[in-house]
């Protein structure tokens, strides 16, 4: 393995981070470490891994940016659907933009779920390029630059760990594998758990359309972020807009005895589900989702209107 490492070791190391920023459930942050345990020998060869584990991050980075740009917020559902993160995630995501801004880019890939998911929220939100590549690079140097002085202060371990490892021949391979399934098929349950709690009953767009054509008494509610709906300030006709997280201060403008419709613009409907649970918990029990979201109900080409100013 010690010598794999050091004949392939860069090409691996670009090839890991890279296919983690790109989404798959590959840890990257091991690998960047044992280049570091090589640093104390060879302190070249850590110039070499920062900016090779730099340049993977930033290329990743760039391609769901672009796609973020091009597409809009529709593209975190493809990302969800390639990635082992949560959906929550992506809710997450536009609460730390929201609190943080810019400088979210330069934490970002030490928080799980976020690291992938920041670059395509950057290019949907319409950062400007410029300050995309900055932020994020400051970021990637950060976080690349930490792991890689952990795998220095810890060379001694490491070098324990991959002695013993080499002893072990072909086990060693087998006990790699073995962990690195464990680990897959743990985000795999995870995404699972998170994926059942979103199994509440949903109303179909063209259902709530005829509820409105018909003049039913219905109140639809819009929890999108304050940052999507800037990007996209449409709302379905007559659309309360109150955010997820202040749901719990505006309980007392909605109606007990009658339907709620909750709509989002998030994989899965997941935060409409979240908010249609606590209008449960609340004693809100006519609360529903809207399936697929302000997205579904575009796709339907269903009427919208400009979004009001939220409720205070």
């Amino acid at each position: 393995m010690t010598e794999l490492l050091a004949q392939y070791g860069l090409w691996l190391l670009f090839a890991v981070v890279l296919a983690e920023q790109l989404g798959l459930p590959i840890p990257a942050v091991p690998l960047v470490m044992l280049a570091g345990a090589r640093v104390a020998d060879d302190p070249l060869y850590g110039v070499l891994a920062l900016a090779v584990a730099v340049a993977a991050s930033a290329l990743g980075d760039a391609a769901w940016y672009v796609a973020g740009r091009l597409h809009g917020h529709r593209v975190l559902r493809l990302l969800c659907r390639i990635s082992l993160s949560p959906d929550t995630c992506v809710r997450q995501s536009e609460s730390t933009f929201t609190r943080y801004g810019i400088a979210t880019l330069v934490i970002a890939k030490f928080v799980p779920g976020l690291s992938t998911l920041a670059p395509p929220l950057a290019g949907a939100l319409g950062m400007k390029p410029s300050a995309f590549m900055l932020f994020n690079t400051a970021g990637a140097v950060l976080w690349a630059g930490a792991a890689l002085l952990l795998g220095l202060l810890f060379a001694a371990q490491i070098d324990a760990v991959l002695d013993a490892l080499a002893e072990m021949g072909i086990y060693a391979a087998a006990l790699v594998a073995v962990l690195l399934a464990l680990y897959i098929g743990w985000r795999w349950l995870d995404r699972r758990r998170a994926l059942r709690q979103l199994q509440s009953e949903r109303v179909a767009p063209e259902d709530l359309l005829a509820m409105l054509d018909r003049g039913d008494a219905v109140t639809v509610v819009d929890v999108r972020s304050g940052l999507i709906t800037e990007a996209e300030p449409v709302r379905i006709p007559g659309a309360l807009h109150i955010e997820l997280e202040q749901i719990g201060e505006h309980l007392h403008r909605l109606p007990r005895d009658l339907p709620l419709i909750v709509y989002c613009a998030c994989p899965n409907d997941v935060s409409a589900v979240r908010a249609a649970l606590k209008m449960h918990a609340a004693g809100l029990k006519h609360a529903r989702p809207l399936r697929g979201g302000i997205d579904g109900w575009l796709a339907a080409g269903y009427r919208v209107e400009g979004l009001e100013a939220r409720p205070s």
